[in-house]
């Protein structure tokens, strides 16, 4: 019996809220499973769709495990300069290879250099974790396993922002930068403590909100 996982992301850009990273592991005769019901790059879907088909997904999985990363995680692994986004992505995909225990995966890959990202992951592994790995761009578009991971890793993603909305009482809309509620949210609360663990401030968005600040100080001195 051939396991065969997928990972990839959601959430990698935006400057609130969390990453998540899932992985999904079937047996490899399981595929044409996943076929059948639809499964693509979740961008591709509907929120409705996604959280029909991640049920499905779960219910034909051998294992699967979404992990998210807090903008406060994020922002600790961008303080030094000898580490990246990347190299934190690689690092609990390698962790959610060792929960797994796949005798192939299929990971989607953020950089050009896919065989560096496929090194760095084998760095982080457990020492009897050892299965076949190809690291590709845009892998949920032409694998399903990976498209898989895609749609559980987008529904962890979008329910987690539903819960800072409700917790907080607040609506900033998508949390990227791209979309202007996003914006004026960021722009009216950015220094306000409450929303503080929310923020990626490390993001060139919320450095611009203290830029911008700074400035106005020097203007007024």
């Amino acid at each position: 019996m051939v396991l065969i996982a997928g990972i990839d992301e959601a959430g990698r850009g935006p400057c609130i809220g969390p990453m998540a990273i899932s992985g999904v592991c079937v047996e490899e005769t399981k595929i044409p499973e996943l076929v059948k019901l639809g499964v693509k790059d979740s961008k591709l879907l509907t929120v409705e769709k996604r959280a029909e088909l991640a049920r499905e997904i779960r219910k034909i999985a051998k294992e699967y495990k979404t992990i998210l990363i807090e903008p406060e995680e994020i922002d600790k692994v961008l303080m030094h300069p000898s580490t990246n986004l990347n190299k934190l992505e690689a690092l609990k995909t390698a962790e959610i290879i060792n929960y797994l225990g796949p005798d192939e995966v299929v990971v989607d890959c953020p950089q050009v250099n896919t065989k560096a990202y496929k090194f760095e992951i084998r760095n982080f592994l457990d020492r009897h974790i050892n299965p076949a790995m190809l690291a590709e761009n845009k892998a949920d578009e032409n694998f399903v396993i990976v498209a898989a991971a895609s749609i559980l890793a987008k529904v962890a993603r979008d329910e987690a922002v539903e819960k800072i909305k409700k917790n907080l009482g607040v609506d900033f809309g998508s949390g990227y930068a791209s979309d202007p509620k996003t914006i004026i949210f960021l722009e009216e609360n950015w220094e306000d403590e409450k929303y503080g663990p929310i923020f990626r401030k490390s993001w060139d968005s919320f450095k611009k909100q203290m830029l911008a600040k700074s400035q106005t100080k020097l203007i007024e001195w």
